[in-house]
């Protein structure tokens, strides 16, 4: 049987040796295999049809049938791993919290518990009539947090 530890144990080592890293890996049901891998600077399709020949050189598909897809995470696709905040500080990203809460803004800064987001938006202080411009930063936990996805601006 394939197990994401098998899968694991096939592409930890090459992926780092080369300053990439695995988001994630999937084996979904009908032996579909979805192995998500990224740099700090992108990764390249020639990159991934490597790592994808790398695991179907290492397992038999004469004992298993197995769909295989090495791809880097697509656009809008939340982040899952801390190396992604990093890679991500400066854009723009909708933060989902589990308590239901959406914000919007900037990634300012990543720790290893969490992150800082700025957030711009229009405010009516009390005793003024229109609506001035403030700058909230928010500091969140990843523990507390549903989703996090860029916000892609065309």
């Amino acid at each position: 049987m394939i197990t994401k530890e098998k899968i694991l144990d096939i592409i930890q080592q090459k992926i780092e040796e080369d300053n990439y890293f695995i988001v994630d890996v999937d084996i979904k049901s009908g032996g579909r295999i979805v192995v998500l891998i990224d740099g700090d600077e992108g990764v390249s399709i020639d990159y991934c049809i490597s790592i994808s020949r790398l695991i179907e050189q290492s397992l038999d598909r004469d004992t298993e049938d197995f769909e295989l897809e090495v791809s880097s995470p697509g656009l809008g696709q939340p982040l899952k791993v801390h190396r992604q905040y990093l890679k991500s500080i400066g854009r723009e990203f909708e933060v989902l919290c589990k308590s239901g809460l959406k914000y919007s803004g900037e990634l300012l800064s990543v720790s290893d518990t969490g992150f800082v987001l700025k957030e711009e938006k229009m405010v009516k202080l009390e005793g003024k009539k229109k609506k001035e411009l403030q700058v909230i930063e928010h500091a969140f936990i990843f523990e507390e947090l549903k989703s996090v996805k860029e916000i892609i601006k065309f």
